[in-house]
């Protein structure tokens, strides 16, 4: 299997968005519905993981997107987007499909992001974890990062994010 990152681009926006905006729902629904529930699910697919929220993070909020794919199977695989916040450089989205997880990817984001970071002069890389995710706490320990302390956000829809926050120092 041989994975390939690329940027999400102004000039292949629609249909880049509507790729990741899939993946979403695959991904969601697959690994999510157990922790935080469908209804919670289905309402964050909604609102920050469909094509116009997508699309609205990239060209007015300043977020970058990369997509995963195995190049030999000529499929989506994954997909990373985030932004720089205050100090940091804030991992908003790493999502991969199930087949795929363990397998690098979440790796050659981090490396995209780092870059990223670099780039910025920023010297962390900051994210937010449900504190009921044990797989993607252990996942983001493996890759480096280190639990920071707690954040709780009220996020409409009479749901709340429960979360430890994580942070990598940039190497």
């Amino acid at each position: 299997m041989q994975i390939r990152i690329r940027e999400v681009t102004h000039d292949k926006l629609a249909e880049d968005t509507a790729t990741v905006a899939e993946l979403a729902k695959v991904i969601w629904n697959e690994y999510y519905t157990p922790i935080i529930g469908q209804d919670q699910v289905a309402y964050m697919l909604t609102e920050f993981q469909s094509v116009k929220p997508i699309a609205r993070d990239i060209v007015d909020k300043g977020y970058r997107y990369w997509l995963a794919e195995d190049i030999d199977a000529g499929i989506p695989v994954g997909y990373c987007g985030g932004a720089p916040e205050d100090d940091r450089l804030f991992l908003s989205k790493i999502y991969v499909l199930k087949l795929y997880r363990g397998c690098g990817v979440a790796r050659a984001f981090l490396n995209e992001l780092t870059a990223w970071a670099r780039e910025l002069n920023l010297s962390v890389i900051g994210l937010n974890v449900n504190k009921d995710n044990a797989d993607s706490i252990a996942a983001y320990e493996k890759l480096g990062f280190q639990i920071t302390g707690t954040m709780w956000a009220d996020i409409g829809g009479g749901f709340v994010m429960d979360d430890y926050t994580m942070e990598l120092a940039v190497p």
